[in-house]
């Protein structure tokens, strides 16, 4: 079996419009990373409770893809505080309104690991027992979590952005690029490329694929996009919004 029920599109009321900062690829890539992960947790909130209780196969569909997607909000918390914050802190040397953003970006982000590891417990605790209960945990848990992560984007697209956007230049960014390293494996980078591409606007788009490396480029294009369709049908039981 796969998705036990098909639901909307996510282009819908989840997906929140908010006036963007000046663009910028910085801002560009916060954007767009911060609507993929808002959008897959209020997914998986929806889809876990359509699902069967004891049903093995689709419970561990559900829990492994929320393990990515903390994986990767992680990972993104990782270069925004050891790389992004303090090349903008570098670049407005002595900014007390900056420290003072980042302090608060700081506190609510440790709120926001301490729920994923919840998370996590909620997800062992379904693939263990199989009750409706422990689904109910699960589902419950991504809503507050999806909560928690909105509201921490929406402050830091208010009072960071900005600031990226005016102050931290191209080479700079380039730098950060340059040295984060991922460890997603081959098939969760093409997965997470395609969220990232799913409700991106046409600029955001573009400037995300113009960053790949031709090779990844080609591959995204001709097997890549492809396999993202397959792997979001299985587990939503709708095609993506691409």
């Amino acid at each position: 079996m796969t998705a036990t029920a098909v639901l909307p599109r996510p282009a819908g009321p989840h997906v929140v419009d908010r006036s963007p900062a000046p663009i910028s690829r910085a801002v560009a890539y916060q954007r767009v990373l911060h609507q993929l992960v808002r959008r897959e947790l209020r997914l998986l909130a929806e889809l876990s409770t359509w699902a069967p209780a004891a049903e093995p196969a689709r419970t561990q569909a559900l829990t492994r893809h929320a393990e990515l997607i903390g994986r990767v909000l992680l990972h993104h918390h990782t270069v925004e505080r050891d790389l992004v914050w303090p090349a903008l802190q570098y670049a407005l040397p002595g900014a007390d309104a900056v420290r003072e953003h980042v302090a608060d970006w700081a506190a609510r982000c440790a709120r926001i690991d301490h729920m994923l590891r919840d998370l996590a417990t909620a997800a062992r605790q379904w693939g263990v027992t199989g009750t409706c209960a422990a689904r109910d945990g699960f589902a419950m848990a991504c809503l507050d979590l999806a909560d928690a992560v909105d509201a921490q984007t929406a402050e830091e697209e208010r009072t960071l952005h900005p600031l990226l956007a005016a102050h931290l230049d191209a080479e700079a960014w380039s730098a950060i690029v340059c040295s984060v390293r991922s460890d997603l494996s081959p098939t969760e980078q093409t997965l997470v490329l395609g969220l990232a591409l799913e409700d991106a606007c046409a600029g955001d788009r573009a400037r995300l694929l113009s960053g790949l490396p031709l090779v990844r480029r080609l591959a995204w294009r001709t097997v890549g996009s492809g396999r993202f369709r397959a792997a979001v049908v299985r587990l939503r039981g709708a095609p993506p919004a691409l």
